[in-house]
């Protein structure tokens, strides 16, 4: 896996070397070997220790080839790596009941003002089912098919970001 910090120029290189069990990996980055230790995945992102050291990684976006992750405030691109691609998928934020056709996503980064729909409401396709600010701007995210909601995964006040599931219709 090739790992990119925004500010940096250069690149660095990592290998998943082992898996320890299930909440645990040994990794090689730039031919040094590390531990990682999973302690949470949530919908507020990724809790995890490397090294002794607490990191808080939250998954901004995620492509086939490469994810973007902010870890501690940093942001991060990886390019993708199957052991990297199972791990994403396990984490909430792209868990899915059904495909990703049900999985309604923020198109913009923004703060949640309001949620207008609760677990298993019925909705049409276009009814408004949460309020973001962003810009000093409201936006509606708006439903993208007709459906029941199966999950919210938002409450009011928390952040969004680009690309990130806020709710499940089914």
């Amino acid at each position: 896996m090739e790992f990119k910090i925004d500010d940096l120029p250069s690149s660095f290189e990592a290998k998943l070397t082992q898996t320890v069990n299930t909440n645990s990996i040994s990794i090689r980055i730039n031919g040094e070997e590390h531990v990682i230790n999973l302690l949470k995945i949530g919908l507020d992102g990724i809790e995890f220790i490397l090294d002794n050291s607490y990191h808080h990684a939250k998954i901004l976006q995620s492509t086939t080839a490469q994810a973007k992750l902010l870890i501690d405030g940093q942001a991060v691109i990886v390019k993708k790596h199957s052991k990297l691609t199972e791990f994403l998928e396990k984490s909430s934020s792209f868990r899915s009941s059904g495909g990703g056709e049900n999985n309604l996503t923020s198109q913009i980064p923004g703060r949640v003002v309001s949620v207008l729909a609760k677990n298993g409401s019925s909705v049409k396709k276009g009814d408004a089912l949460i309020i973001l600010e962003s810009m000093k701007m409201q936006v509606a995210i708006k439903a993208h098919k007709d459906g029941n909601v199966k999950e919210i995964r938002i409450k009011e006040g928390s952040t969004v970001a680009r690309q990130e599931t806020v709710a499940v219709i089914e």
